[in-house]
Formats: C-alpha cells, sequence, structure tokens
C-alpha cells in the first residue's frame, strides 16, 4: 500500500503542472489568460451544475491533462489532427502511467476523447460549451474572442449544440445580438458559473510545486477533486467519493468574498475563527443564492457540510484538503511552511490529526516525508 500510495502522489504532483498550461481564452475580468487546470474545474463546475453524472465529472477532470505535454490546441488555429492525436495518446500514456489506476485512468480519458458513450457526450458537451460562455459571459467581451464565437457557432465544433442544446444556443445567439436574455434556470446558472470565475483569481498561500507563483482557489479547487478520484479506494465506510468529489469543486466558493485565510495564519486562530465562519456563511448564501432556488438549497447543504466535517464524506473530503497543501510544500521546498515558521509539531496538530480521521493510511505516509523534511 505504501508503494501504490506514493505512486498515486507522483501522478498529482505531475498534474500540478497543468497550472501551467495557458489558454487562449481570458477570465471574464480580462486580467491574463485562463489555464488548462482552472478551465478543468470550472467545466467540472458546469457540468454538475448542469446535472451531469458522477463519470462525467470524473472525465472532465483528467480530460485535458494531456496538455501537460502537448500544450492547449486553440480552436481557432489550423492543426495536424493525426499527429496531435497521436502526440496526446503517448503524453495519455506517459502521465497516466504514473498512477497505479493507469488502465481505469486511460479508459476514462479514451472514452471522452471517442465521445460516442452518453457520458463522454455530455462531457463534450460541457467542454465545448464551457469557451463560448466564457467570452460571452465577460462584461466586456474581447472583439476577437467574439469573433471566434460566431465561427464556432455557425461552423465549428459547437455548431452540433443546435441540436444537443438549443436553450444554450439561443441564450448565446441573444448575447451576440445586444439582447438581454429572459431570466431562467439556465440564465441563473449561468450568472452562478460567471461569479464563480472570480475563485480565479483567489490567491493561497501554497506555491505551484515548481516555485513559479502562488496557487489559486480554483485550481486548488481542481486539484483537490482529482486527489479525491485517486484516493477514492482510501475512503472508510459509507464514503461515496463521487459526492466527496462533487463537495470539494464548490468547497471554496465562499473564498470570492471571504479571501484564502491560510491554514498556519496567526497562529492557526484566524483560520477557524467566529468572524471568519460568519463571512463564510454568509458569502455561501450570497453565492449559492445566484442558482435556481431548489439548487440554491442543494448546493448550500452540501457546502455546510462539508464545513461541519461530521459526516463521513464530510470527513474524507477535510482529510485531502489538509492532504494536498503538504504535498506542494514539500515539493516546493517548504516554502510557504517557512513564509509562516511552521514546526512538524504545528503540521502533526493541524494537519495530522484531520488526515488521521478520515484517511489514516494517508497520514502514516505524509508523516514519515513531514518529518524527513524538517529534520
Amino acid at each position: 500500500m505504501s508503494d501504490r500510495i506514493a505512486r498515486q502522489f507522483a501522478f498529482l504532483a505531475e498534474a500540478d503542472r497543468l497550472k501551467s498550461v495557458g489558454r487562449a481564452n481570458v477570465l471574464l475580468d480580462l486580467s491574463r489568460p485562463e489555464n488548462s487546470a482552472e478551465h478543468s474545474w470550472h467545466v467540472a463546475l458546469q457540468a454538475m451544475v448542469f446535472g451531469a453524472s458522477d463519470r462525467v465529472i470524473r472525465m472532465l477532470l483528467v480530460h485535458d491533462l494531456v496538455e501537460i505535454d502537448t500544450g492547449d490546441q486553440p480552436i481557432h488555429l489550423a492543426h495536424d489532427a493525426g499527429a496531435l492525436a497521436r502526440a496526446e495518446a503517448r503524453a495519455a500514456a506517459r502521465i497516466f502511467g504514473l498512477s497505479p489506476d493507469r488502465a481505469s485512468l486511460m479508459e476514462l480519458w479514451q472514452e471522452f476523447e471517442a465521445g460516442a458513450s452518453p457520458d463522454a457526450a455530455m462531457a463534450k458537451r460541457m467542454d465545448h460549451a464551457q469557451p463560448l460562455f466564457q467570452v460571452l459571459l465577460a462584461p466586456q467581451p474581447l472583439a476577437d474572442h467574439v469573433a471566434i464565437v460566431r465561427d464556432n457557432m455557425t461552423g465549428g465544433r459547437a455548431a452540433r449544440l443546435d441540436a444537443e442544446w438549443p436553450e444554450a444556443m439561443d441564450w448565446a445567439r441573444a448575447v451576440l445580438a445586444g439582447e438581454a436574455p429572459p431570466d431562467s434556470d439556465l440564465a441563473r446558472r449561468l450568472r452562478f458559473l460567471a461569479e464563480a470565475d472570480a475563485l480565479k483569481s483567489v490567491i493561497r498561500a501554497n506555491l505551484l510545486i515548481d516555485g513559479s507563483r502562488r496557487e489559486n482557489s480554483a485550481e486548488h479547487s481542481w486539484h483537490l477533486a482529482l486527489y479525491a478520484l485517486a484516493f477514492a479506494d482510501l475512503a472508510g465506510p459509507g464514503v461515496d467519493p463521487g459526492r466527496v468529489i462533487r463537495m470539494l469543486l464548490l468547497h471554496d466558493l465562499v473564498e470570492i468574498d471571504v479571501g484564502d485565510v491560510p491554514l498556519h495564519s496567526a497562529a492557526g486562530q484566524a483560520h477557524g475563527s467566529a468572524e471568519v465562519q460568519a463571512a463564510e456563511a454568509a458569502a455561501a448564501v450570497r453565492i449559492f443564492g445566484l442558482l435556481p432556488d431548489a439548487q440554491a438549497h442543494e448546493f448550500l447543504a452540501l457546502w455546510q457540510e462539508f464545513e461541519a466535517a461530521a459526516s463521513p464524506d464530510a470527513v474524507f473530503a477535510k482529510a485531502l484538503d489538509r492532504c494536498q497543501p503538504v504535498i506542494q510544500n514539500l515539493r516546493s521546498g517548504g516554502i510557504g511552511w517557512v513564509d509562516y515558521g511552521v514546526t512538524f509539531d504545528d503540521i502533526e496538530s493541524r494537519v495530522g490529526s484531520r488526515i488521521t480521521l478520515g484517511a489514516p493510511m494517508l497520514w502514516h505516509w505524509l508523516r514519515r516525508e513531514v518529518r524527513a523534511f524538517f529534520a
């Protein structure tokens, strides 16, 4: 089991590189290009909002990992489809080969690429619609990006959405025509997804593993959902890994209003303070309240369950939420720990105790790594 855990961490550390793969799309505030990890989180959240199955969401968590090797391929630029397919297949074999679950990960990715199963068709629909929404939901979209959307809708890969998702295409055409789309469940869900884009600008204390910059909360949420996929076999009795993934996709959305509160800040006091908890609860009501009423209640309840950390699903989710920053620090030289004056005893008390509750074997493995780092 120790070797299996080590291999999963090697796979997850390699996945961190997706946070540095730039895309043609930009954030809704136009401040910078989106990266492929943020896109993977946003499209998985979008799939969750539009009622996708757990398998669809899993596909979307892994669908772009091949871009670590091949880069993003903007839809408006020509490329050799055959050569790209071969390069992506090699990348999938290398990257998924790092994991002991290589076969199941390859199966997910290949099913997505083929697009033939109902789940893969839904995943493709979400993946192809998200860049369209990403442009049209911006308060002042870039003119050249709007032109790309028009071309994509009329003769590109999004054209088929006229048959598959006519309501979304009608909404897009109304926006392109300068009209205000009618209020609807679709419009409310898209407003929520537009608001969620702001999570890509919430900066965390942890660095990327290559030390190049601080991680943001959207790519952290994607990475954490991937952790739940990788370590599903370590979940305790009564844990639903698919539900844990959904919980983790939305767990940090409150940081849009509150910001990230580092676990080790102010000797750990601020992180769980009554003031922070109240601010986060108010943020949850506001942000999830953008959704249609029934879905707003459902998402708010899922977030509250995570915060309470009493159910088997929430205990496991909390364990993974503590686990991921440990690996980020270990693999990036512990700069985040140095910045906050963190000791081994701090990590054991604030992190180890939480991981032990939900995934004791993970802490058993991590404890040795952390002890060796501080030694």
